[in-house]
């Protein structure tokens, strides 16, 4: 795991010193995960004579640094930040040392998700978020890592700490964007055999599935989606009008909401059917041929 070292000389990893932001802090714990344990010096001028082996990012004005007239940008105009760097320069050669499957594919799903997010806050590129109460960005929980007023704290603990928790954060994204891209993979291959007639799919197993099929132009005329439920049986599911627009394609019946058992089977007329949401988007059916009762009985 990184640690801070109060000797150049100690260091493989030379950052600023200082208030600590999630750019430097994600950075260092992507380094510690590509290329082993960091040893990370803090300061905010870098000595001459550093081995020529030392990466220094955010800080420096070299090749790692952002704050500076040359900054490389994004083709939306966001500036890298170190991390976006970083993870430009090695992202990829890391995930093939992962054994992932789809490098290119997890790189860019990993960039967009999390790496160009805090480019563009380190950077000034806030978002408007509007809301009654105040949202903990993730930058703002980096930014609680700083050593606290009235309270003991020591630098070096705290940005290790932060490290720590940025690894941790990064090793869950490479495993849901990895998933994300495996599902969205077999999805599409579902909606090659898909007509203009299908209002429905049923999936062999779960798969994170919404934002592939609300994307895609074959699927303006499904209403709903069924999968093995992990409670037993299966789920059937509405499907959204689109990624921004969460109003149903189509609900299930007013009469069903908030029912479950023998009153909604009486109500229903469906043996099989156990539950129905108050929301109306979800129901919870016993069988396969149950799901095509409910599919048959709704679509008709």
């Amino acid at each position: 795991m990184a640690r801070v070292v109060k000797k150049v000389e100690e260091a493989n990893c030379i950052t600023h010193s200082g208030t600590m932001h999630a750019d430097e802090v994600f950075a260092t714990a992507f380094l510690d995960m590509h290329l082993g344990e960091r040893n990370v010096f803090r300061t905010n001028l870098v000595p001459d004579n550093i081995n020529p082996n030392t990466l220094v990012y955010d800080v420096g004005r070299g090749k790692y640094d952002h704050h500076q007239p040359e900054a490389v940008k994004r083709d939306n105009g966001i500036t890298y930040c170190a991390f976006g760097l970083l993870w430009q320069e090695f992202g990829r050669d890391f995930l093939k040392k992962q054994d992932i499957e789809y490098v290119e594919d997890v790189f860019l799903g990993i960039d967009k998700d999390l790496v160009e997010y805090i480019d563009a806050d380190d950077n000034g590129f806030f978002p408007k978020i509007e809301a009654k109460y105040n949202v903990k960005t993730l930058p703002g929980i980096i930014k609680i890592f700083n050593p606290s007023y009235l309270a003991d704290e020591d630098e070096s603990t705290q940005f290790e700490k932060a490290v720590k928790l940025a690894r941790s954060i990064l090793e869950e994204e490479i495993l849901y964007i990895n998933g994300k891209v495996y599902a969205e993979k077999q999805i599409n291959e579902l909606l090659g055999d898909l007509t203009e007639n299908d209002k429905f799919i049923i999936l062999n197993t779960y798969l994170p599935y919404e934002e592939t099929i609300l994307n895609s132009d074959k699927t303006s005329n499904l209403l709903f989606i069924a999968f093995p439920s992990n409670r037993g049986g299966y789920a059937i599911k509405t499907l959204p009008k689109s990624t921004e627009d969460k109003t149903a394609r189509l609900d299930f019946p007013e009469e069903w909401a908030g029912l479950e058992g023998k009153d909604l089977q009486e109500v229903s007329g469906i043996k099989g059917l156990t539950f129905c949401h108050t929301g109306r988007f979800i129901v919870s059916c016993k069988d396969l041929d149950t799901v095509y009762e409910v599919f048959d009985k709704i679509i008709k």
